[in-house]
């Protein structure tokens, strides 16, 4: 099993948690986001989007987008499970997932901020405004949920890290990058906490990886 990803890589961070949680081994290739090497020829004969992470599988087949590689993992090695049992149960985690994955995290990623300085002409103020608008409103909805639903308790859903743990531990990493703080969200702090207190998250963080910075 080869993992293709880059240490800055929110995405790629995500599946090496789910890795790590399940104890499965993988071989990491590292593709530079910084030289482009992820548009180049040979990472597209992989993953023709040019997207990290890329999983590809012991027969070969190739996997792509961290949500489809994390639940493909849930379902291939089942223990530790990442999703609730109950229908309900694993529609609010998705739900959870999702506010990260789908509605926050695109807007923020390279290609967007690139985009916004080199077409747009957003200096680096403007870009720290363009994250605070929609990475803020992700951590207000899913503060309010962690709060008001039952099934909150030392992690998003009672006391078993999971899917939603996953992606919101990458949000709170990436929007710490640009200096998005938690003191206004108490709940989601004492969740990441118990989340970093874990070998499996601890270890998966950006900067721990080979090739990293001391500090961003």
């Amino acid at each position: 099993m080869h993992l293709y990803g880059h240490w800055r890589s929110l995405a790629t961070y995500r599946v090496r948690v789910a890795l790590k949680l399940k104890a499965i081994d993988a071989k990491i290739v590292a593709i530079d986001l910084l030289s482009k090497e992820h548009l180049g020829e040979r990472y597209h004969a992989i993953n023709p989007q040019g997207l990290l992470p890329a999983l590809e599988i012991d027969d070969g087949t190739v996997l792509f987008q961290s949500m489809a590689i994390i639940e493909y993992l849930d379902e291939a090695f089942p223990d530790p499970p990442l999703l609730p049992i109950d229908l309900a149960g694993r529609a609010k985690v998705r739900g959870l997932a999702q506010i990260i994955a789908a509605d926050a995290h695109p807007l923020m990623v390279p290609r967007v901020r690139d985009y916004l300085t080199e077409n747009i002409g957003l200096d680096s103020y403007g870009v720290k405004k363009w994250i605070d608008r929609f990475a803020l409103p992700a951590f207000e909805a899913i503060e309010i949920f962690l709060r008001t639903q039952e099934h909150s308790g030392k992690y998003c859903y009672f006391d078993t890290p999971g899917l939603a743990d996953i992606f919101l531990a990458s949000h709170v990493i990436g929007a710490g990058f640009f200096g998005c703080g938690l003191d206004p969200f108490p709940r989601i702090q004492k969740i990441y906490e118990a989340c970093v207190g874990l070998e499996a998250f601890s270890s998966s963080h950006p900067l721990s990886q080979a090739g990293a910075p001391a500090h961003i």
